[in-house]
This record gives C-alpha cells, sequence and structure tokens, in this order.
C-alpha cells in the first residue's frame, strides 16, 4: 500500500487531492494547522468509506522553527510528499513588510525544502518516489500587487528543476503543478467586477476547480509517469501563457 503526505491537506485544493488519493487506495499522512473541523470531517469519511487503508492527521504550523521536526517524526514510510500548502499577501511591493517576506519564504520554500531534506532517504528506500509541488502560473509570469508571493513561487520552480536532476538516480521524481485562478478561498476577496474582468482575461471564460488541479497530480503520481521529472505543468485555462 502507498503512502503519501500531503501539507495543507485541508485547503480546498488539498482536500480534493486527498480525496482523489484515497479513492486509488492510498493510505494518507493529512497535514493541517487551523481547520480542525474539516480535517475531522475528512477523516471520518475517509475512514469509513477505506478502512483497509490508513490516515494520519498532522496538526503542525509550519511559521514554528521546529514544524519540520514535528512533521518527521510522525512520518514512517513514505512514497509521495504533495505540497498543497500555501498564502498570499495583496499590496504592492512599497507596503511589504520584512516580517511578511520571512513568513511567505517559511511558508513555500524554507518549510517545503526542509521537510524534503528531512524525508528524502525515506523516499528513496520506496523505490519509485514522487515530490509535486502546487506552484502558481504567478511563479512563472509574475504578478503586480503579488510581486513577493510570485517571487517565492518562482523560487519552488527553481528548486523542482535542479532538485530533480540530484535525485533522479534514486527514482524520485520531482514536478509541479502551476495553477492559474482556481475558485478557492484564497481567491474569495474579489469583487463581482474584478471576477468579471478576469474571466474575459482567461481563454476558457472561467476560473478553475481544484478538482481540476488534483485530477494532474493524481496523474503525476501515477507509476507510468516514472519519467517525467524537473516539469512544470501549467494548468491555467489558457490565462497568462
Amino acid at each position: 500500500m502507498k503512502i503519501a503526505l500531503i501539507t495543507g491537506a485541508s485547503g480546498d485544493i488539498g482536500i480534493n487531492i486527498a480525496r482523489d488519493l484515497a479513492k486509488k487506495g492510498w493510505s494518507l499522512y493529512l497535514h493541517y494547522f487551523s481547520n480542525q473541523t474539516r480535517i475531522d470531517k475528512i477523516l471520518k469519511e475517509f475512514n469509513e468509506q477505506y478502512p483497509k487503508q490508513e490516515f494520519f492527521p498532522l496538526k503542525v504550523d509550519l511559521q514554528q522553527d521546529d514544524s519540520t521536526e514535528q512533521i518527521i517524526n510522525n512520518i514512517y514510510s513514505l512514497n509521495a510528499i504533495v505540497f498543497a500548502h500555501g498564502m498570499t499577501d495583496y499590496g504592492l511591493l512599497e507596503t511589504m513588510t520584512v516580517e511578511k517576506m520571512d513568513l511567505l519564504w517559511k511558508i513555500h520554500v524554507k518549510s517545503p525544502v526542509l521537510i524534503t531534506q528531512a524525508l528524502q532517504h525515506k523516499l528513496h528506500t520506496s523505490g519509485q518516489a514522487r515530490i509535486v509541488f502546487i506552484s502558481s502560473v504567478y511563479g512563472e509570469m509574475g504578478s503586480s500587487n503579488e510581486v513577493f508571493y510570485s517571487t517565492v513561487k518562482g523560487a519552488q520552480i527553481a528548486f523542482v528543476k535542479a532538485y530533480s536532476k540530484e535525485v533522479a538516480s534514486w527514482g524520485i521524481t520531482v514536478n509541479a503543478v502551476a495553477p492559474g485562478a482556481i475558485d478557492t478561498h484564497m481567491n474569495q476577496h474579489f469583487s463581482d467586477s474584478e471576477r468579471r474582468d478576469l474571466m474575459e482575461d482567461i481563454p476558457l471564460g472561467r476560473m478553475g476547480k481544484p478538482s481540476e488541479i488534483s485530477f494532474w497530480v493524481e496523474q503525476i503520481l501515477k507509476d507510468d509517469s516514472a519519467y517525467m521529472t524537473g516539469q512544470i505543468l501549467t494548468v491555467s485555462g489558457g490565462w497568462l501563457k
């Protein structure tokens, strides 16, 4: 039985990834921090539907210095990591504080890299292992009013391209899915007029669904995807491409 760690498993994209993988027979470590109610609900659902699989909640604040240790101390065997957690900060660069910069860097880059570093040997011993980042189209194209968010997402992409070369001989693939505008809680700040303007800019004329991101994560985790590594899969409805 394969087992994956999903960070940000209580988020809209993370929970869809968890549902897709559980349906395919995966056991899961479900990382979260603040949404206890949602995790309790999904655990109840999974334990009822998939009694032969195992599901472990991991409540860890990735802002804390000991967060990596808290995660790795609770993980035993592992076949895949999906980094689906994230946050952003809207505003001009001139309003960005050092504290916010440090937080975005830690959440999107430092914590995932430290977790990967600590768990790479467990992945190696599992055979064909997978690491997937949920990055952003902004990591490739950039965005005004989210300059530093674009910067850390770009750093994720650089890490994927470099680290994939380092562990290829171990049978570990490292890829990223870069969503465009997805209809999640993170994007609920749009006004009706802003949402209409956004739709006009997207060639497919709509925002994506979280399930349309989790679908591609599931494909990357398949055994048949073993020859794909170091790639950034953009799923944006044609927006910003």
